[in-house]
């Protein structure tokens, strides 16, 4: 055979390959159509929090209300908005990341702001920003405020990545925080790196927050003392000794006083979680994002957390990096699917009873209207632990920030073009690139 054939049929293998890759793949994709309907014929008001995408996923963040699948209004006025809720007045509580400020502090402007955002969706001209705190940052990037709550007695406790702290905020002034470096090695300036990404609190109790501490596979259950210090009363997924391996990844956790310790959880039961929601004394239901599945773990007699319900599937569709999961009153569970770009609803065996796609990425969804129990997290329903998994093959591993990056910058792509498929694209690209190489050089 002639080299110039050769490369050729390189390059018609190539194109061939990408075809099918599409064709099959889209054409045994799971149906998306989604279930907007509840049993009883009402729809479900669901208000969700869009980190939005782009570069970074740092453009077109907004906080929308579903009515169904229909949006009933939007506020879109910042870069990414991230955890939300309704408050008693009708308020919706977010928090958000903007860039663009003008007063910035020790840094140069414009720069970028994190913190809370009140929205009044009833405004009149449409849903509007009429309260503010924040402060600016370093770095647009894993510096954010993820998540908030008010507190009974007024203020808001808050998480702060940036400077990897939870803070009390009362008319716009910090009057109680945890610092995480009283727990984890601190690196010589946490503005600088994305060291521990701490992106969720809730108050469980009186003076008592669970927090989630993302790059340390931990949940830490933080108490605000009488003296105005701060007592961690107990980890979820306590380090062990196993391989830290997880958490050192990209730069983040490290052992900086040389202990040979870095405090990391077993990533098979929680890795890079989001969002945990306390269900109670001895249960927890989370987000465990890197392991693409929702878990709840439970307290075993041995004071070891373990799983006992899981989904990671969903309309025959793995999960792929949700990031919030939240029990209701009813049994149910509604999940934040981010790279898959849908929220739904299932119940205990796994079944979808409600769901939506989303135009771009979602954080998190807080259905409504949300039990309001004076700022602690009331007892939830938990499932009885019998070692229930709901069927579901996880995600494949390899070229998942590929996919991260496509999801943020190509919104429109379809969300069954995941890791399998951009790799047959690489191999198909590779063919006809090499086929025209070999074909010129035939000339």
């Amino acid at each position: 055979m002639m080299t110039g054939d050769r490369g050729s049929h390189l390059v018609l293998a190539g194109v061939l390959l990408f075809v099918l890759t599409v064709g099959v793949s889209g054409a045994l994709a799971p149906d998306r159509a989604g279930t907007t309907a509840a049993p009883d014929g009402e729809t479900r008001a669901t208000l969700v929090g869009s980190q939005g995408g782009g570069p970074g996923w740092h453009e077109h963040g907004s906080i929308y209300l579903l009515n169904g699948s229909d949006v009933e209004w939007r506020e879109d006025s910042a870069d990414s908005y991230f955890d939300v809720q309704r408050l008693e007045d009708g308020t919706v509580l977010a928090g958000f990341m903007h860039s663009g400020y003008e007063e910035c502090g020790e840094y140069e402007s414009p720069c970028t702001r994190t913190g809370i955002r009140i929205v009044d969706p009833d405004a009149e001209g449409g849903p509007e920003v009429v309260e503010e705190y924040s402060f600016p940052v370093r770095s647009q990037s894993n510096s954010e405020i993820h998540d908030a709550e008010p507190l009974p007695d007024g203020g808001y406790a808050m998480t702060d990545m940036d400077r990897e702290r939870i803070l009390i905020v009362e008319d716009d002034e910090v009057v109680w925080q945890w610092n995480a470096s009283e727990l984890y090695d601190e690196p010589d300036d946490p503005t600088r790196t994305d060291w521990l990404h701490i992106n969720d609190v809730d108050r469980i109790g009186e003076d008592r927050f669970l927090v989630s501490v993302r790059n340390a596979n931990q949940l830490v259950i933080v108490e605000r003392t009488d003296d105005g210090g701060s007592e961690v009363v107990e980890i979820v997924n306590e380090d062990t000794g196993g391989s830290d391996a997880s958490c050192t990844k990209n730069g983040q956790l490290r052992d900086a006083d040389g202990d040979g310790d870095v405090r990391c959880g077993d990533p098979s039961v929680l890795n890079h979680q989001h969002n945990p929601q306390w269900l109670g004394d001895g249960a927890v239901l989370v987000a465990d994002s890197d392991n693409d599945r929702v878990v709840e773990l439970h307290r075993n007699a041995e004071g070891d957390w373990e799983p006992v319900w899981v989904l990671e599937s969903a309309e025959g569709m793995d999960l792929r990096w949700p990031r919030d999961a939240d029990r209701l009153p009813n049994g149910n569970t509604v999940v934040t699917d981010t790279l898959n770009k849908r929220v739904f609803e299932v119940d205990e065996n796994g079944t979808v009873v409600w769901s939506v796609e989303t135009e771009r990425i979602p954080y998190e969804a807080d259905r409504e209207p949300r039990e309001l129990t004076g700022g602690v997290t009331a007892d939830l329903p938990r499932y009885d632990g019998d070692g229930t998994h709901v069927a579901g093959s996880g995600s494949v591993p390899v070229l998942s920030t590929l996919v991260v990056g496509l999801r943020a910058v190509a919104p429109w792509a379809p969300v069954w073009f995941a890791e399998t498929q951009i790799g047959l694209t690489l191999v198909s690209l590779a063919l006809a690139l090499g086929g025209g190489v070999v074909h010129v050089r035939s000339d």
